[in-house]
This record gives structure tokens, sequence and C-alpha cells, in this order.
């Protein structure tokens, strides 16, 4: 009786295993595919501004409802929709959402060797405005949802993609609409974006960056108000002077550091794929009696690693005068402010004012397109998984990182969203060279975008299909 019980249960397990079985796409083809929707996704002119994003979103509708796949179109504005579309799973957890933007930063013509959308295949590479921000976080998706219907995944949970527009600076026809208005369309227990990349150097991959938190930008004001007077006749409340000293005040202030679970987790990582000097400074910033010494160096060789570490301040205009001759009675400055995701802005705001010392320079936030704040686990099963498909697929240490720019996450965070910002293996020394992302030559090699879809999928299918 025993051993018929046995049996029968070592059957069901194995007929469950088979129906669990996911067939391999033919990654030949799936390649030459994904070169052909990539460069048809970089030569749609989405520059934003102005900001006209429907012909990149006509043709992923067409290519997805082709396939049977089905589709909406939602938006404020015709010209700038955005797409959904959705695989079903048997409920069994919640789903999966994997994002990407359609829109790209506008650019100057002139200064490209290739045309901007042309998607110039040259060098085993292709060069395009989008082609490392974002449109290459588009085509993996959108080949990740092709390929799930074409091999019948049996999911356990939806998969939804999302094309989103205004990314780059209107977020009110994107993924604020899209929040504010279809939550429920898009809702996921995950959420896959761009924010992070595998850093090469010197061609070899070093780590894989897993964007987990950000900086929420905002947009500081100083005025400065004075008498005016003849500039032949120095005056001791010039009010160029007075918010010369402030600005200089604030540009030399260091707020305490504050580490979170994410840059914690970082440089703790770091430091050991890192030389020995290298190393011992990263593991530095986590002992409160020695991350003061490591900042200096941060501060003058390493600034990113230095703004990680505290809310940062960088002045960045300067509007005071209208004539050589005559000392103005207000001058003004705007700073960009990138803040902690759990700062507290009044008590910032405040710590400033005293930093300034001088109670006529008013202080205050302007006009910015911020962002809500939130963070993102590294203790889930979806972090899990994108750590051992780094390692499988590139053989590198998995980073979370904070960003220290905004990307679109940061809506869905603020709505229980765990979202995660992946990316292809990019050169380091690219952006010193003009071939990043905003470039006037960006560019990524086709092996490498082709090595990031086959990551994609693989990391898709762990957290979307029930073992």
């Amino acid at each position: 009786m025993l051993r018929s019980r046995f049996l029968l249960l070592t059957f069901l397990w194995i007929a469950g295993y088979a129906h669990t079985q996911i067939n391999e796409p033919d990654w030949e083809a799936v390649e030459e595919e994904t070169l052909e929707h990539f460069r048809a996704l970089l030569r749609f002119d989405t520059s934003d501004p102005p900001g006209r994003e429907l012909p990149a979103a006509e043709y992923l509708r067409d290519v997805l409802e082709t396939e049977g796949i089905s589709v909406e179109m939602l938006s404020v504005d015709p010209e700038r929709p955005n797409v959904v579309a959705r695989l079903k799973g048997d409920g069994s957890q919640e789903p999966l959402l994997i994002m990407a933007h359609t829109d790209v930063v506008n650019v100057d013509p002139e200064k490209w060797t290739f045309p901007p959308f042309s998607a110039t295949v040259d060098g085993g590479y292709v060069y395009g405005r989008g082609a490392v921000d974002d449109k290459d976080n588009l085509a993996a998706g959108l080949m990740v949802m092709l390929e799930l219907k074409r091999q019948n995944v049996p999911l356990s949970r939806d998969v939804i993609f999302l094309a989103e527009s205004g990314e780059e600076g209107a977020t009110e026809y994107g993924i604020e609409f899209m929040v504010n208005e279809h939550f429920d369309k898009i809702e996921a227990e995950f959420c896959l974006a761009e924010g992070g990349s595998v850093a090469r150097v010197n061609r070899e991959v070093v780590y894989g960056g897993v964007q987990t938190v950000e900086k929420l930008p905002y947009r500081l004001e100083l005025a400065a108000r004075g008498i005016a007077g003849h500039g032949s006749v120095p005056l001791q409340n010039n009010s160029v002077v007075r918010l010369a000293k402030a600005i200089s005040a604030i540009a030399d202030w260091r707020s305490p550091i504050r580490l979170n679970e994410t840059t914690y987790t970082y440089f703790e990582r770091l430091a050991s794929i890192s030389p020995p000097d290298a190393g011992e400074r990263y593991l530095a910033v986590l002992d409160s009696g020695r991350a003061s010494e490591a900042d200096e160096y941060f501060l003058a060789y390493e600034p990113r690693h230095a703004s990680m570490l505290r809310s940062s301040l960088s002045p960045t205009i300067f509007d005071a005068g209208y004539r050589i001759n005559v000392i103005p009675s207000e001058s003004r400055a705007s700073v960009d402010f990138r803040a902690l995701p759990d700062e507290n802005i009044e008590n910032y705001l405040e710590q400033i004012r005293e930093v300034i010392g001088d109670d006529s320079i008013d202080v205050s936030l302007g006009q910015r397109n911020t962002r809500p704040a939130g963070q993102t686990s590294i203790n889930t099963t979806a972090f899990s998984a994108i750590e051992q498909n780094l390692q499988e697929h590139y053989g590198v240490i998995t980073l979370p990182t904070m960003s220290t720019g905004a990307t679109d996450m940061a809506y869905l965070r603020a709505r229980g969203v765990q979202c995660y910002g992946i990316g292809p293996a990019i050169d380091r020394e690219d952006a010193a060279l003009g071939f990043g992302a905003h470039s006037d030559q960006e560019r990524i090699l086709i092996s490498e975008m082709n090595r990031f879809v086959r990551f994609n999928w693989d990391l898709v299918i762990d957290i979307a299909v029930s073992e």
C-alpha cells in the first residue's frame, strides 16, 4: 500500500514537473528579431521635448497584437499614449510589471557622427538616441512578452508590459497618469525597469548594479535683497556679495553621513571586489569613526559616491544684475537639491538657513518635477532571482544601488510596488568618451543587447513561473 502511494506521488510530481517545463526560445531567431525591433524603435524620433511617442507606441501595439496579445493605448494626449499589454497567469501570485519608456531626450544632430535616428550598425554597435536610454529595455521587454506568448509559458502571475511616455521630463503624460488614473492596469508586486546596468571596465564585466532606491530632486531657491546703488560706491549690503557668501557656505557644508539598507550593502559588497586600498575606504564608510576620511577622498575623486552618503546641494544657476555700473537690489540663485528618500525637508531647509547665517537670505523650494519617496527591499524573491541571473549570465556580484538621479519607479514604489532597475552591460569608459546615455554618440554593443534579452527571459521565468 505504501509503495503504491509512493509511486502515485512520484508520478504526480513527474507529471507536474513536465507540465512546468519551459520551451527554450530559438535564440538565433530571437537575436535577429531583437535587432529588427530595436532598430525600428530607434528610428522613431520620440524626442522629449517636444514629445510625440505615438509612432513608437503604434509599432509596439501592432507587433504585440500580431502575436495575439491584448493591448491597450491609454493617454492624456493622443499623441503621447502609453501601451499596456498583459499575459494572464493562474493568479497564484501577484503580477510582475515590465516597464520602459518610449521617449528620449532631444538631440543636436550636427554633433552626431551617425544620424541620431538612423540606428546605424557599425563595428558591432548600434548607434542612436535611446540606445541605452531606454529603448534597450523597451526592446528587451517586448521580446520577453513575445516569447512568453509563443512558448505558451504557464505563468503563476500575470506579466504586464508598460511602454510609457514622458519619462524625460513630462511624467504627467506617462507614469503619473498611469498611477493616478489607471493603477489597476499596472498594479504589481514586482517591477523591472531602467536604472541599473552591468558595469564593464576594459571590456571585462565587474559587477551588476541594480537600482533599489533613488534620491528625490528638489529645486532650492536663494534670494538676497539689498539697496540698489551706483557701482562706483561699494555697499556692505550688496545683494550679489551676500548671495555669493550664502552659496559658498552651503557648498562647503556637509550634512551628516546617513546610510540606508541599499547603500550599506552597496559599499560592503563593493569593498569585496575592489583592490585593497579602495576596499578599505568602502568599508570605512560603514564605520562612523572612520567615515570622514573616506568621505574626503570621495569628494575629491569619487563624487558620485560622496553624493550617495547624504542629501546633496549643487548650485547651478546664478541670476544677478543687469548693468555693470548698477548694484542690483535683488540677486537669486538656484540649487539642485537631491534629498535622501527619508529626508525631512522642512528640517533640512532650517539647517540650510543656520549654515547661511544671514536672516536676510530667503531660502525656499522652487517649482520642480520631484518624485514621491519610497524604497525597495533587497530581501525579496525577485531580488534573489536578479542576483542569481546576474551571476549566471555575467558571472558578477550584484550591487544594490541608490540612484542620485530620478526615475519613474519612484511613483510605483510610493504605491507599494517593489521596483528594481536593471540594464545591459555598458562600458564605464563610454560616458567619458561621449557614447553614453544623453550623449552625442549613444550606442550599445549588439552582443550585449542579446545577452540582456536572455538575462531578462530567465529572470522573468524565475519570477513569474511556479516550480
